[in-house]
């Protein structure tokens, strides 16, 4: 796999993982069906917010390490 299609792939976890927390934050919020189901109701958004959260955060990093050693890289060769 090419850093191109890398990074589109890590991106592309990115937005799904913001997608997931903001759904839990609107089931938890402002669904007042999850809110009549009780303890699975919190269970169902707390579980968007965690794999959300479990896409989004490790790759942000990994994201972040592979464009600071491109950008190193590119400083490091004569121009």
């Amino acid at each position: 796999m090419i850093n191109r299609q890398l990074i589109l792939l890590l991106r592309t976890c990115i937005t799904i993982g913001i997608c997931l927390i903001l759904l839990g934050i609107y089931l938890h919020n402002f669904n007042d069906t999850v809110a009549a189901m009780g303890v699975k109701g919190i269970i169902i958004s707390s579980m968007c917010v965690a794999f959300g959260m479990a896409l989004s955060l490790p790759t942000k990093m990994y994201l972040t390490f592979i464009l600071v050693v491109a950008e190193t890289t590119k400083k490091d060769q004569p121009e």
